[in-house]
């Protein structure tokens, strides 16, 4: 009879706390899963900034050529122009292959002198060539050129083609770099000296806030005209009188 009090005293002991031995703690429930990562979730990435474009007043004159474009001329037909591209040496945050595509994409735009009847394709290094697009320092710019040195406008003598880095990078207030659009002034550079290259002189805006012709020496001023980089804008050529504006030409 002892006995089985005891066993009774020890089992209500069990279901109660404080009879002479520590209480169980409760378990703790195991730690969720770690949530999937999914697009949404991912940490966004910083955007990777392009290397700003730093260049010399006065260059080696030794250049960088790109190689030949790959498949067929740019353009449905027409008179064939071979071209080169080329960047002067120590000229940085310009790969050749960026600005030799950019070459080709606004040659190819059906906007562009190709509507014209014409084709042109990129070559590489020792090939026959129509024209040479550089993009050259200042000073190899005022070299080449053969008109009064500058050091700010790009040109066109004979068969080379220069387009000025400086104004590549800054563009012209109003139009290109921080006050505009920089992508469409470069547009206008490549077109309006090309044009020359095919034999368009200049011209002056046809009226105001009339888009001004690509042989318009935009880079100087408008004119009440508005920037406008393209020979067909409309598919077809679009053009103002012959002839030029007295424009001061800024410092270099």
């Amino acid at each position: 009879m002892a006995l089985r009090r005891w066993i009774v005293a020890g089992v209500a002991c069990a279901s109660l706390t404080g009879c002479g031995s520590a209480a169980v703690p409760p378990i703790s429930p195991p730690p969720p899963p770690p949530a999937a990562t999914t697009e949404a979730t991912k940490p966004a990435r910083a955007p990777i900034a392009s290397p700003p474009i730093a260049f010399p007043r006065h260059g080696p004159r030794k250049w960088v050529i790109a190689p030949a474009q790959s498949g067929a001329p740019s353009g449905p037909g027409g008179q064939l122009w071979r071209y080169q591209v080329r960047i002067e040496k120590d000229i940085t945050g310009v790969p050749i292959a960026t600005f030799a595509e950019t070459i080709r994409k606004t040659l190819a735009d059906p906007r562009g002198w190709t509507t014209g009847d014409r084709r042109f394709e990129r070559v590489g290094a020792g090939s026959d060539y129509d024209f040479i697009v550089h993009l050259a320092t200042p000073d190899t710019r005022d070299a080449m050129c053969g008109d009064t040195p500058d050091g700010y406008t790009s040109c066109r003598n004979g068969a080379n083609v220069m387009l000025n880095v400086a104004r590549w990078a800054k563009g012209v207030p109003g139009f290109g770099g921080e006050a505009g659009n920089l992508a469409l002034y470069r547009t206008y550079m490549i077109n309006h000296e090309i044009g020359h290259r095919l034999g368009y002189r200049h011209q002056r805006c046809p009226g105001t806030g009339d888009p001004a012709p690509v042989m318009q020496q935009q880079t100087l001023g408008l004119h009440g005209c508005t920037p406008q980089p393209w020979p067909y804008p409309k598919g077809e050529l679009y053009q103002g009188p012959p002839g030029v504006y007295a424009d001061r030409i800024p410092s270099s």
